[in-house]
Order: C-alpha cells, then structure tokens, then sequence
C-alpha cells in the first residue's frame, strides 16, 4: 500500500469510529480521543479533526487526505460505542490492521440492537416502578406504573421504528402515559394519576444527551454542549407538553 493510500485509509478509519460513536451516544470528549489515538497508532503525522453533532471533519496536513463525513442520525446504543473503544485499543496493540478494523466497524454500524424489545419494555416498567417509588413514595400504584411505564415504552420502540420525525416518539408515548394514568385512576384501578405519571416518563427522560452536554460543555466542546443541551430541552418539552394537554383535556 503507498504512503497515500495508507493516508487515505487511516483518516477514513478514524472518520468512521467518530462516526459510530457520535451516532449513539458518546461524548464529544471521548470521539477525539479515539480518532487521535486510532490516527497516532497508524502513524499520521498532524491529524486534525474538527468534529460536531452534524458532521465531521478530518485532514492529515495532505490536500488529498482531507475527507468529510455527516451524521444524520442519533441514538444511545452504549454498546456500539464500547464495541469501537474495543477495537480501537485492538488496533493500538497491533491484533488487527486498519483494513480489518474499517471492515468490524461497518459491521457494528448497521448493526442492529441485538436486545429483544419485550427486554427493554421490561427494563423500562422496572425502572418506571422504581423511580415512582423514589421520588414519590407511593407504592400503592406499583402494579399500574409497571404495565403503563412497559406499555409506553413498546409505544415508544413502535413509533421509533416506523416514523423519522424526532421528538414524536417522546410526544406520544407521554400522551399514552396521561391518558392511561388519568383513566386508571378513574376506574378506580389507581389512586394517584401525578405518581404513575412521574414514574412512568423517567424511561424517556434524555437522561444520556443531559450528561454528555454537560460532560461537552466541561470539556470545552461549546457546539456540541449546546446542541446536546437543547436537543434534550426539546425533547423534555416534548414530554411536558404532551402530559399537560392530556390534563387540561381530561
């Protein structure tokens, strides 16, 4: 392989591992990182990259070396970005070749969620129960949050899965979380509508894009800090405005 070619190749690599890790959820911190260290192992000479939430780019000091990548996708999936971590530390310790590396990370990128979803709507009813419990006390309602709190989350997946308009998926599964815990507690199936509520919400709280705007904003990844930040404002609002209407309807 010639020295442009290599050149050529590395860049790529790195784009991609960036690529991955920005689409499901990694902070803007730990994206550079890896794309230096994968650049330094393969022997680039100045790297640079310049990386935000929307699209990436990358040079290794050669005109012909610079490349451009966008994203146009965004998710948490935590073990796409520790698969990469993990292939990156491979190839810093010489198990795998930068062409073996590009060929497992387009694999890991259209690699689909391999958790079944009555596994995450089960992990979603555990944690809505449990959260009820902590902030609210209640433990009257545990059985209604439990199949309010899944059965929104299977909602959420569906919407997910079907629709590309961001934010609808948050927006309908917080009407299906009123309208169900307004219901129950008119059938007398529950006793406190505001309870099951906040406990069922917590599985679509943007828990993850709230942690790494802060984590983007500390490090002093400004662009992304603030994206991060208003894109989980958004999303919030989202759920608020789908509880209140459901409310003040009902």
């Amino acid at each position: 392989m010639t020295d442009e070619r290599h050149v050529n190749l590395a860049v790529s690599v790195s784009l991609l591992a960036g690529k991955i890790l920005i689409e499901n959820g990694a902070n803007m911190e730990r994206v550079n990182d890896t794309m230096n260290w994968i650049a330094h192992n393969a022997g680039l000479k100045n790297f640079q990259a310049f990386t935000t939430l929307t699209g990436m780019v990358a040079s290794a000091s050669k005109e012909t070396s610079t490349q451009v990548t966008a994203i146009n996708r965004r998710a948490n999936d935590l073990t796409k970005v520790a698969a990469v971590n993990e292939l990156s530390r491979e190839f810093g310790s010489g198990q795998i070749t930068l062409r073996q590396m590009k060929r497992q990370l387009e694999i890991i990128r259209f690699r689909h969620d391999s958790t079944p979803v009555w596994l995450q709507c089960l992990a979603a009813a555990i944690l809505s129960i449990s959260l009820m419990v902590v902030f609210t006390g209640d433990r009257q309602d545990l059985e209604i949050a439990f199949l309010i709190g899944g059965f929104s989350y299977a909602v959420y997946l569906a919407i997910n899965q079907h629709f590309t308009i961001k934010y609808i998926g948050e927006f309908v599964a917080s009407l299906v979380v009123a309208i169900l815990a307004m219901l129950s507690v008119r059938l007398g199936l529950a006793h406190q509508a505001d309870d099951i509520i906040i406990g069922s919400v917590m599985s679509l709280v943007p828990g993850v894009p709230l942690t790494n705007a802060a984590r983007d904003l500390v490090s002093g990844n400004l662009i992304s800090g603030l994206t991060r930040a208003i894109d989980a404002i958004i999303i919030a609002a989202a759920i608020g405005c789908a509880i209140v209407i459901v409310i003040r309807i009902m």
